[in-house]
């Protein structure tokens, strides 16, 4: 044992040394001992607490009742009643999640009757005026989307897709069928150069069919704001796209029918709703660049339908990945050089903002500087997190425009804009990111003609670390790294995704409890489907439970 443990048995405890104890993370002041006196007492009130699942419940899943699960995952009498308790628990958890959030979705789709757009305007009318032929996979997606349309239930769908799979596409193509069935359409973004982006491209996609796009920030000037909000108001502006400013009072439709957000999890919960407040119950569709595996998906967007683009559009070159350790950084920034002598732009992605004693990892600033003495001929530019959102704008729309060579930056360029003429991406300490966060950031690259290249520099030289770098040189396939992420990792990182209203998990790994997951997801659907709003004596501490923890969580209320 590298780090043995020990404990003097004192009065009172003979006997513990033929058991399995349990091990608590502490904080500073607090021994074992504490909280195993302290675990003991709580209990010893176990009887005090009632199941909060049915006796039903309990024999179609084969689970011990709550109180023994309790003492056993604290001090269990052996090996087999840990299993036991601890089935039960992850199952509680992921059960519990899933009832929640299929009631929310029940409710959406039952008690809101929604807009039933109009079977005369196809989407296929939009998709013949592309200038491109749409991939089978945005083609299967958008028949969902059109079917949910036409149908008079409350469109509440997510679309995941790689980056460049050509999700914009298809949210244009619903857009105009709301706007052909005689409703507008709103488009939020998470920043002020990306909903601009989407401004300019839905403004030339949809002018030669007479459709008026409208664009809305915390930059238009006053006298500006207040003639497009008219112009909104009185139905003039069919569409509107912008920011989170979309979502102030004083912003008001004449019939708002199809509400969509980008890179949704950028917005919290209270940001979505709001915005589709704004109509009566419109569709909603919510868009992300970022791969989930399904499993994940299913547990995070419960309470929405999914839809998977899991097809690049045809000639798209592959972004080349290399892995390099700190002895060939100089030849990863030589060749950047030679990329950026050829007319091309590069980022340069750093974990830190400035330099840190306790972390072994490189700093932007510090970085930065030196590009700069090193190359005096290249025109540089710093963007991180703490800077003004004004201030990144402007050095984000400098680079869109070419004026800016390379950018050196933290990983707020993630979810970033769409620049063609970007073909260098070098990752410095690659081995703080994880696997899904390294795929976003080399997406920024590899959307133009040329050549792109992922250089991932790595001090580290763990196992894991190698292995991870691996898996990012052999796949450009977003959803094959998300699984691998998965597995490496587990979930954490992938609960970061969506910002408010799912409960933690404390025992359940989805990369292990599979099969839990499975099981607990057919419980919920029997019990739901037998009792929609678990009105039933039998199934009301379920509820309040369910209640308890989604307590935070504003879309659930039950």
């Amino acid at each position: 044992m590298t780090h043995p443990d020990f404990q003097k048995i004192e009065d009172g405890e003979e006997g513990e040394e033929n058991r399995i104890l349990p091990v608590y993370p502490l904080v500073s002041g607090i021994t074992q001992k504490d909280m195993r006196r302290w675990t003991r007492t709580a209990l010893s009130m176990l009887n005090q607490f009632d199941d909060y699942l049915s006796p039903a419940t309990l024999e179609r899943n084969r689970l011990c009742d709550l109180s023994y699960a309790l003492k056993n995952i604290h001090y269990p009498e052996d090996r087999n009643h840990y299993k036991e308790a601890k089935f039960r628990l992850v199952f509680d958890e992921l059960m519990l999640l899933q009832t929640g959030l299929m009631m929310t979705r029940r409710k959406l789709e039952h008690q809101c009757s929604g807009i039933s757009f109009s079977t005369n305007h196809k989407i296929e009318e939009f998709v013949r005026s592309l200038p491109y032929k749409m991939t089978g996979a945005q083609e299967h997606v958008l028949k969902e989307i059109e079917m949910d349309m036409e149908s008079s239930k409350v469109m509440n769908r997510l679309v995941q897709g790689d980056v460049g799979s050509g999700k914009t596409a298809v949210a244009a193509a619903a857009l105009y069928k709301a706007v052909k069935s005689g409703y507008q359409g709103v488009m939020m973004a998470p920043t002020e150069i990306l909903a601009t982006q989407h401004y300019e491209g839905l403004s030339a996609q949809f002018e030669p069919f007479g459709i008026k796009v409208g664009f809305l920030s915390g930059t238009v000037g006053a006298k500006d704001r207040r003639e497009r909000l008219e112009q909104l108001k009185n139905g003039e502006i069919q569409i509107l796209i912008g920011t989170h400013a979309l979502i102030q009072e004083d912003v008001r439709f004449r019939n708002l029918g199809l509400v969509i957000t980008d890179e949704q999890h950028r917005f919290g919960v209270n940001q979505r709703s709001l915005l589709g407040e704004k109509g009566d119950h419109p569709d909603t569709l919510v868009m992300t660049a970022t791969p989930i595996p399904r499993t994940l998906a299913v547990v995070l967007y419960g309470d929405l339908d999914i839809s998977v683009i899991d097809e690049l559009p045809p000639g798209r070159k592959p972004v080349t990945t290399r892995a390099l350790n700190g002895k060939q950084r100089d030849m990863a920034y030589d060749f950047m050089e030679k990329e950026i002598r050829k007319g091309r732009q590069a980022y340069v992605v750093v974990p830190l903002i400035e330099e840190s004693g306790q972390l072994n990892a490189r700093s932007a600033t510090e970085l930065y500087e030196e590009l700069q003495m090193k190359y005096p001929h290249v025109t540089s530019a710093l963007l991180h997190g703490a800077m003004k959102q004004k201030e990144k704008d402007e050095i984000m729309a400098e680079f869109y425009a070419g004026k800016i060579q390379l950018l050196v930056s933290t990983v707020v360029i993630e979810v970033g804009i769409n620049v063609p003429n970007a073909t260098m991406m070098i990752i410095e300490n690659a081995e703080r990111f994880g696997l899904a966060q390294l795929h976003q950031l080399r997406g920024r690259v590899g959307r133009g003609e040329h050549q792109s290249y992922c250089l991932l520099i790595s001090e580290n030289e763990s196992a894991i670390s190698k292995q991870r770098a691996e898996i990012m040189a052999s796949t450009n396939n977003g959803f094959v790294i998300a699984e691998e992420d998965l597995r490496l990792r587990g979930p954490g990182e992938f609960f970061g995704v969506r910002q408010h209203g799912v409960p933690e998990l404390k025992l359940a790994d989805l990369g292990k409890h599979a099969k839990i997951l499975s099981a607990a997801r057919n419980e919920a659907q029997f019990i739901l489907r037998e009792d929609p709003t678990l009105e039933r004596e039998e199934n009301q501490p379920l509820k309040q439970r369910i209640q308890k923890v989604f307590h935070q969580v504003e879309e659930l209320r039950l």
